[in-house]
């Protein structure tokens, strides 16, 4: 399979990859040797490089990221770009007066997979720092995304900060009333609002995990979605989150069984935790995970329905939910 990790980091985070790396390639990736992409604002120093390549057992590439791809465009008023930052910061609202967090958002929606590196790529798994796998994983998951007819696929499922994206669906309704020939037939509106599209929910796939497609991503559909968000300028003047950019992507421009929850993919990513559902599930994966910490049934999961326990998800898709998801609701 022509696959890659992807990690954007920097020369600070060394011991933080460290431990994830350690986690995919003792549960995964020790079996396929599958070459890993990182990817900095700054060029990485030897020290990263020595001893990630040593605890890697494909290929290691380190590329700098251009310029033009973690600065403002120049359609971008920095001035009023500066005064949300600062209005946010009183606010206090996550994130909301960083100026290179809004530059990562904007490169990991628009920018990664255009990277000269990730060229050669096709499927790409994103880690970040300090994750978890608490289960073994017994098969090569870009080889079932392909077999299956996946594109992109998730873990954790959640609700976004309103207060970050309050003109985002604004954005997205006018690229839907100009684009009318890239949103999907049978697509997951029903996923993102509740109510046909006037509005949205919300509800978001957690972007620091994701295997996904990148001819997807370089589609000309996916491009004329990103390149509408970013001339509207949310990135700055807002604080749009990668998440929710990736996740109303999927969810219009692709068909519903094009993407995938993978229950038996154990993760954890501060503060929230997925393990899988159904307890001889756990034991023949080797899970170490409590399973009451899962976040998949909570309340604030938008994998699952606040009112009734649903889950979103699975309800769109018409999806059988996992034995034993009772015992792990709030």
């Amino acid at each position: 399979m022509n696959a890659t990790f992807v990690t954007l980091a920097r020369n600070s985070d060394l011991w933080e990859i460290v431990k994830s790396i350690r986690q995919v390639e003792d549960r995964f990736n020790r079996k396929y040797h599958y070459d890993w992409v990182f990817l900095n604002d700054k060029p990485f120093d030897s020290m990263f490089k020595k001893v990630t390549t040593s605890l890697i057992s494909g290929k290691t590439h380190y590329g700098l990221i251009p310029v033009e791809h973690w600065s403002f465009p120049d359609f971008i008023d920095q001035d009023k770009a500066r005064k949300v930052r600062e209005d946010m910061a009183q606010r206090k609202i996550i994130y909301g007066d960083s100026q290179s967090y809004r530059h990562m958002c904007r490169f990991e929606s628009g920018f990664f997979f255009r990277h000269p590196l990730m060229n050669q790529f096709e499927w790409y798994w994103r880690v970040e720092p300090s994750i978890e796998l608490y289960c073994d994983i017994g098969y090569d998951t870009f080889k079932y995304m392909r077999d299956h007819g996946k594109k992109y696929s998730f873990v954790l499922s959640l609700y976004e900060y309103v207060e970050t994206i309050p003109t985002l669906w604004d954005s997205v309704k006018s690229f839907m009333k100009e684009h009318k020939e890239h949103i999907a037939e049978d697509n997951s509106l029903g996923f993102l609002s509740d109510d046909n599209g006037e509005t949205y929910n919300h509800c978001h796939f957690w972007s620091n995990f994701e295997i996904g497609n990148l001819d997807w991503l370089r589609s000309q559909a996916y491009l004329d979605y990103f390149d509408k968000l970013d001339r509207d300028g949310g990135f700055f003047y807002e604080r749009w989150g990668d998440a929710p950019v990736h996740s109303i992507a999927a969810g219009l421009l692709l068909k519903k069984d094009e993407i995938h929850f993978f229950n038996d993919i154990a993760y954890y990513h501060v503060p929230f935790t997925h393990c899988p559902t159904g307890d001889q599930f756990r034991l023949d994966l080797k899970c170490h995970c409590n399973p009451k910490d899962n976040f998949d049934w909570k309340g604030y999961s938008s994998t699952s329905d606040q009112t009734a326990g649903t889950t979103r998800f699975f309800d769109v898709n018409k999806m059988k939910k996992p034995e034993g998801y009772e015992d792990q609701k709030d």
